[in-house]
């Protein structure tokens, strides 16, 4: 069941590699400079960024330490990081292919983490974290961002629904308390938690993943029919666009 899930990721974020490397919302924020603000003087020697995408948490990260691994599961992701980083002169970046619940990787062999955005994907979430752990050295430290979940069902259960109809590689956002808790089975200890609120704009956010017309007329419907709670909280606008809740989960090795 996991490679499946595994190839129904690769498949889907494959032909759309490039648009995550000049995507607005994911080449910038306020997320990426906190991540550069607790790397900024420290002694990391080696970074793993996992499930990098378009490889933002690489570029910003290259300057603080001697090598940067970026590994995704999706090829062609690889490729336009890899492309990406030598037109940037960044030359300690290197590239791996992998799946976040199997690392290729020796116990302890990174100072530093970091995650953005990807662990909603992962069709094994707590596996994922005990594998960031065990590659992590015993004082070393994690930063996780991704979207989360509110904790009212109501509210859960319209996020979930949308965003498996724009993507069907989505598994979860989870919230915030679901974070904190699987964290600390995988041996983490929380240092802090930012909140954040992401807009989305619904033809970008659309346009992104290529959702088709069917799916993206759901979602309209399913936005429009939604209850006042549902509406407010998302702040749904007249044209589909709305917001996300994020969070940045500062770690360390427990």
């Amino acid at each position: 069941m996991t490679e499946k899930h595994h190839g129904i990721v690769v498949g889907h974020y494959g032909p759309r590699a490039a648009s995550y490397v000049t995507s607005a919302v994911h080449s910038g924020g306020a997320d990426l400079d906190q991540i550069d603000a607790a790397l900024q003087g420290g002694a990391a020697t080696r970074i793993l960024d996992l499930g990098c995408g378009g490889g933002h948490v690489s570029y910003r990260a290259a300057r603080h330490a001697t090598e940067v691994v970026a590994v995704d599961l999706t090829p062609e992701m690889l490729e336009v990081v890899a492309q990406t980083a030598a037109e940037r002169g960044l030359t300690n970046i290197a590239t791996r292919e992998a799946a976040a619940e199997a690392l290729p990787f020796a116990d302890g062999h990174f100072d530093v983490v970091l995650c953005r955005f990807s662990a909603h994907h992962w069709h094994g979430f707590e596996a994922g974290l005990r594998e960031a752990r065990r590659v992590l050295t015993p004082r070393g430290k994690a930063i996780f961002i991704d979207v989360v979940s509110p904790a009212p069902a109501l509210l859960d259960t319209h996020l979930q629904v949308v965003e498996t109809l724009r993507d069907p590689s989505h598994v979860r956002n989870y919230t915030t308390a679901e974070w904190t808790a699987a964290l600390a089975r995988a041996g983490f200890a929380v240092t802090s938690l930012t909140p954040r609120r992401l807009r989305m704009e619904f033809a970008v956010w659309t346009a992104r993943t290529r959702t088709n017309d069917l799916h993206a007329e759901a979602i309209r419907s399913l936005q429009k029919s939604a209850a006042a709670e549902v509406k407010r909280h998302f702040e749904i606008e007249d044209d589909g666009s709305f917001l996300l809740d994020t969070i940045t989960i500062e770690a360390e090795a427990a």
